[in-house]
């Protein structure tokens, strides 16, 4: 198995470093280049691939000096968005090989129209769509785009590790608690998160289970997240639920 260790960057992002205990490694969307050669340097590490999840600055800023440090990097994105420099263009069902792991891509649209996924070894690198207990802002898609892109990750096996890009679990928490405030599961996990926090711990990845226990993006059918959102919303169907739920955490 692959192992991934997290390289903080800007405030809140985390870059993904994935190594093979050779020497060699990748990251996923390298925001900024600077804690990225740091690691290199400081662990004697040769940068094999850069992965990008979707267009954004904080993603993607780094990518040219990596380039620069590195000639031969291989740089894998997003067809369908606009991301200078790729060495291979991806989308939805292609497969790419990682240190002797297959990853396959998957096509995420919402956030961006054109965000993708790599899905490999149990793990999965999503960007900007699935936080833990949250989801990304839907930017340039449509909230539909955004529910079928969550409920494609809902269906993967419930071990599968998720790899999100921020480190924004304890406000999406403060939200999750405000729509399921009776759910012993979120209580459970929030002083969990609380505990990490306090010693300044990443909260990620988490898993798939964990998520469908306690983020109110994958919970829409649960009666107590259809309650809190029937003031806001005539259309309770589980698209109408996520659109209200989404709509309201933007201005929370």
């Amino acid at each position: 198995m692959l192992v991934v260790k997290s390289i903080p960057a800007f405030n809140d992002n985390y870059i993904w470093l994935i190594h093979n205990n050779q020497g060699q490694c990748a990251v996923v969307d390298p925001g900024d280049a600077t804690p990225v050669l740091a690691y290199l340097k400081e662990h004697d590490l040769q940068l094999n691939t850069i992965l990008i999840t979707h267009h954004h600055s904080d993603h993607i800023g780094g990518v040219s000096e990596l380039k620069r440090e590195f000639s031969d990097v291989t740089i894998v994105g997003p067809q369908k968005d606009a991301v200078a420099g790729l060495t291979h263009s991806v989308g939805a069902g292609q497969q790419l090989e990682l240190f002797g792991e297959h990853f396959i891509v998957l096509d995420l649209p919402g956030h961006t129209l054109g965000h993708i996924g790599f899905l490999g070894d149990g793990k999965l690198f999503c960007g900007d769509v699935l936080f833990s207990a949250g989801c990304g802002r839907v930017f340039e898609g449509t909230p539909a785009q955004m529910w079928q892109s969550l409920q494609k990750l809902a269906s993967l096996p419930v071990e599968t590790e998720v790899y999100s890009a921020h480190e924004y679990t304890s406000n999406n928490l403060s939200f999750a608690m405000a729509i399921e405030p009776s759910n012993p599961q979120l209580q459970i996990y929030r002083e969990k998160v609380n505990q990490l926090r306090a010693h300044q711990k990443p909260t990620l990845p988490t898993t798939i289970e964990q998520e469908k226990w306690i983020n109110p993006f994958l919970r829409v059918d649960m009666p107590e997240v259809i309650n809190s959102v029937a003031h806001k919303t005539e259309d309770l169907s589980p698209e109408g639920v996520f659109t209200a739920l989404r709509k309201w955490k933007d201005s929370f």
